[in-house]
């Protein structure tokens, strides 16, 4: 497969599928309509198929719309077929509801939407845009958006490779300046729901503040943020309130770390602490890194992610308005809840091998990974000394879920990989059923049983001195492995003889 950046990118734009929210919400529909919308498409790929190969064949050139758009012959007519559609937007994101409203007026479905800043000169953003539709409406859509004055360029591709490809993935941690495709759901200028979609001003300061993680590269420092007297105040209602509740309803680990944090990297309610710092302090801690993000991340990507031990973080504060709430993962959400567990060696571990189990994984199968991840890092319980603790971030950054989670109102059930990641959720409210491992061991034990259930073309591994992903797909790399191995388990048995032996004495 092609190495290519530009070609990777594009690559793993259109292999999209889900939206992810680390701090919120991935799934867009229920895992058993999905099953049903796959068994439909395939169905018309493979008639489509067959038709082909009684002479009625499709040229390459017919399958990529032109700038003219073309002509739909009889069996176009009747197949519903998936397509992606970039388009880059002149001004600013204001246009995207009238470009939506053009997919409804001739009636292609939209499944999925990202957007990203655009390189092009004169433009601002590129949308990418999976539908499905007959090539007939996806050919009226093309000539409808091709006329609008708000959009500069238009890429329309049909989804139609016959042989199976495996899903493009990072293979060396600079690799994550590719994985960039965000979700749009809480954008404030998209959601007139949000706190701060009336707000210009702080509009204005969240542009600023992702224009950070827009030019961030690996390997950079992070870029540091003032924070202005609101966003502290913002900060410092929600530090004090959680704060207050730690002691009786965080996890040990979460607790040990947070006083470690106050010490060293300047948690307070007066200070917003830097990402700079706070990645500085996970490397010596786990390995862990931190990364700037301007929003929400599909969940390939921020799984991909963790994958290398690189946590995906916001730097911009909520809307003062609504302090004890946010609609989408920010600093506060990040800071308060993520970092601490980060920071502790078993839960990174766990994070990391989840992110790993992801690499090239199915769309469906993303699906499952993002469900268990929000059951666990987000929301999961644990039972530490006979009594219910907290470890998830969503829990661990919201008084009001914290509180609702330790109390009688909610279901609890064991965490179970395998019911769990098709268990629905809510995103919009507390969440009436939360699952409880008995430690974090447990947790991934049982998440390693269920990764060895994924269908996967190879083993992988994680290099940490080369910062890469491995395929072990030849003899040269297995035997590099068991090498390292080798060392370690001789290493691990010469400590645990002189243990031993100490304690014989």
């Amino acid at each position: 497969m092609s190495t290519d950046p530009d070609t990777a990118s594009r690559r793993l734009a259109f292999q999209k599928s889900y939206s992810h929210e680390h701090g919120g919400s991935w799934r867009r529909r229920s895992l058993i309509e999905d099953a049903k919308f796959e068994t439909v498409t395939n169905y018309e790929f493979e008639k489509r198929e067959r038709h082909s190969s009684k002479g009625g064949s499709i040229s390459e050139e017919e399958d990529v719309f032109t700038q003219n758009g073309s002509e739909s012959s009889p069996v176009d007519k009747e197949l519903t077929r998936k397509y992606s559609v970039v388009i880059t937007l002149r001004d600013s994101m204001h246009s995207l509801s009238k470009i939506i409203r053009i997919f409804e007026n001739t009636k292609v479905t939209l499944d999925h939407i990202e957007s990203r800043h655009s390189r092009k000169n004169g433009a601002q953003f590129e949308i990418l845009v999976s539908c499905c539709g007959s090539r007939e409406r996806l050919t009226s859509l093309a000539n409808v958006l091709r006329q609008s004055s708000q959009i500069m360029d238009l890429v329309l591709l049909a989804e139609r490779d016959t042989e199976k490809k495996e899903t493009w993935f990072p293979r060396h941690i600079s690799e994550l300046n590719l994985c960039t495709h965000l979700a749009t759901k809480f954008e404030p200028e998209l959601d007139s729901d949000h706190p701060g979609f009336t707000d210009m001003k702080y509009r204005a300061r969240r542009k600023q503040i992702a224009d950070i993680a827009f030019d961030y590269k690996y390997g950079h420092p992070i870029t540091r943020v003032q924070y202005t007297d609101e966003e502290i105040r913002t900060w410092g209602h929600v530090f004090r309130k959680l704060k207050s509740l730690f002691s009786t309803h965080a996890c040990r680990e979460h607790r040990d770390v947070f006083d470690i944090l106050e010490k060293e990297c300047g948690y307070s309610d007066n200070n917003i602490p830097q990402l700079e710092d706070i990645s500085n302090f996970l490397k010596k801690r786990t390995g862990f890194m931190l990364r700037p993000v301007a929003g929400l991340l599909s969940a390939r990507d921020f799984l991909a992610s963790l994958a290398f031990r690189v946590f995906q973080c916001t730097q911009y504060v909520r809307h003062g308005s609504k302090p004890d709430h946010s609609p989408e993962p920010d600093c506060i959400h990040e800071l308060l809840g993520h970092v601490p567990m980060l920071a502790d060696q078993k839960f990174a571990q766990f994070s990391q091998e989840l992110g790993l189990a992801s690499l090239s994984a199915s769309d469906e199968d993303i699906e499952k990974f993002a469900t268990l991840y929000w059951f666990t890092v987000e929301f999961g319980l644990c039972k530490q000394n006979g009594e219910l603790r907290a470890y998830g971030a969503g829990l661990l950054s919201s008084y009001a879920e914290l509180q609702h989670a330790l109390s009688d109102v909610p279901e609890r059930r064991p965490l179970e990989p395998m019911t769990t990641s098709v268990q629905e959720y809510t995103d919009d409210d507390l969440q009436p059923i939360y699952f409880v491992t008995e430690s974090f061991d447990d947790m991934m034990e049982k998440m390693r049983q269920y990764a060895a259930t994924i269908p996967r073309s190879n083993e992988i591994r994680y290099d940490p001195y080369t910062n890469t992903v491995q395929r072990l797909d030849n003899t040269e790399t297995l035997d590099c492995l068991a090498r390292s191995l080798k060392g370690e388990i001789s290493n691990l048995e010469r400590a645990m003889t002189r243990i031993k032996s100490s304690m014989m004495i």
